[in-house]
């Protein structure tokens, strides 16, 4: 498809090895400035004029080769941190495990990384810039080197890619043109090594595979399931923001799907995934329905929040856990679901970290679940005030088309009444009174006499 040359880059001052880049001319990749950030070439610009090498690189390339508009623009160079904070004003350095910059032009933000070198382990201690787990992960990665260098850290082939503004080029350092051309998902490197580095990995190329309709290279597919233990390793947060990368990306339930085929849902939702054993049962229709739900909302530019997926993940494992309680410490069913939610929720957040503006908001929805049968008196029009009905509803709704009977009936009276006027209401509701054998009206408490006027019998 493209016609190349070749550039040979060394990989290190030290070091005599070189390693090729095939660079496709500006007139043969078909990326336009058009297509790139004003603020990502300023960035470039501003580089360049200093004397640094900058480039365009990772997804941004990638997606601009496959002719999609990128969502960010991430800029590598050979300039230090430090050195690039000296350029910006508005520069802030970010991270531990590997120091970025980030650029702030108002809501966008260019991040800018180091050209990343080599890590070795033989240097590890106290006060090197790189360290490694005793399970191969990178858990400090200052290792700055050239561009060679860097582009052997890449991860996937297609990442391994370099847009230079100084002659708009593109260096292709892996092979990803072809990547992209056969539509493959390929690690670079020893897929098992990699992984070990870095096990988010695994989640990223089930994550492309999906985004960008490519199938996983059988290489790169075979060590998933034997490592996916290793995610495990993973801090709770990170994981939580690559969570919202796999769901709330418009493709949520075809990443679900992949995720469970390559045995990577159980290190994430180890409670949830011994219920999806039966690809037809209630628990697995019920997620699917709120995950494609999720992804209608996304692709139609609507609000979507994390707390309404992680309510439906954890669900059907918190009514499994208060049926448990009931029965084993008789508890009361009021009870026994207030525990088990808890419990849920810190078995889940021992895997993946719910920040709190989302677990009460998960509490919020489960708890409103027990509530929404209970519509008798004022308690129908207090709910209809409740600050997260909406949400409530909607999730009762999955719960009616997933399991029908009662829940269903239920849905359908919610639906009915939130949108009726309030002549309709009322007669919902002396209906439902009659329906349940209550028509009459709760019988009014007795006042208990004073004993110092007597009693009643007495006047």
């Amino acid at each position: 498809m493209f016609d190349t040359v070749k550039r040979v880059f060394s990989k290190s001052d030290s070091s005599e090895a070189t390693v090729e880049g095939h660079v496709i001319p500006r007139a043969e990749h078909g990326i336009s400035r058009e297509n790139i950030s004003d603020n990502a070439l300023k960035v470039l610009y501003r580089l360049n004029n200093a004397g640094f090498e900058a480039y365009l690189v990772g997804g941004c390339v990638r997606d601009l080769m496959l002719g999609l508009l990128p969502k960010d623009f991430d800029v590598v160079t050979n300039a230090t941190p430090e050195q690039i904070k000296g350029l910006f004003k508005n520069c802030r350095l970010i991270g531990r495990r590997f120091r970025l910059a980030h650029i702030v032009f108002g809501r966008e933000i260019i991040e800018v990384a180091t050209f990343r070198g080599h890590h070795d382990p033989a240097a590890d201690n106290a006060n090197s810039l790189g360290k490694a787990s005793e399970h191969g992960q990178l858990l400090r990665d200052n290792v700055f080197g050239s561009i060679a260098e860097d582009a052997e850290r890449r991860d996937f082939t297609f990442n391994a890619m370099y847009y230079s503004v100084a002659d708009f080029s593109v260096t292709d350092f892996a092979n990803g043109r072809q990547a992209i051309e056969q539509r493959q998902v390929e690690l670079i490197g020893n897929p098992e090594v990699r992984y070990r580095e870095d096990p988010v990995r695994m989640l990223r190329a089930v994550r492309f595979a999906v985004k960008l309709n490519m199938k996983i290279a059988p290489g790169t597919a075979d060590p998933l399931k034997p490592l996916a233990h290793l995610l495990a390793n993973i801090p709770p947060a990170r994981l939580f923001e690559e969570t919202l990368k796999l769901f709330l990306s418009g493709q949520g339930k075809d990443t679900f799907v992949a995720l469970h085929d390559y045995g990577l849902l159980e290190p994430l939702f180890p409670q949830l995934t011994p219920l999806l054993a039966d690809p037809v049962s209630k628990e697995m229709q019920f997620v699917l329905t709120v995950l494609a739900n999720t992804d209608d909302r996304v692709n139609s530019g609507m609000r979507v929040t994390p707390a309404f997926l992680y309510a439906a993940f954890l669900w059907y494992p918190l009514e499994e856990h208060a049926q448990k309680l009931q029965a084993e410490a008789g508890l009361s069913p009021h009870d026994a679901f207030n525990i088990a939610a808890g419990d849920i929720l810190h078995r889940q957040t021992q895997r993946i970290m719910i920040p709190k503006r989302f677990s009460t908001v998960i509490r919020d929805i489960w708890m409103l679940q027990h509530r929404l049968p209970r519509r008798f008196g004022r308690r129908a029009y207090q709910m209809l005030s409740h600050p997260k009905f909406r949400a409530a509803y909607d999730f009762l709704q999955v719960r009616g088309e997933t399991e029908g009977g009662k829940l269903l009936e239920l849905t359908d009276w919610w639906t009915q009444f939130q949108h009726g006027e309030p002549g309709l209401q009322k007669k919902m509701l002396t209906s439902l009174r009659q329906k349940e054998g209550s028509s009459s009206k709760p019988k009014r408490r007795r006042r208990r006499a004073d004993p110092a006027k007597g009693s009643s019998d007495a006047q």
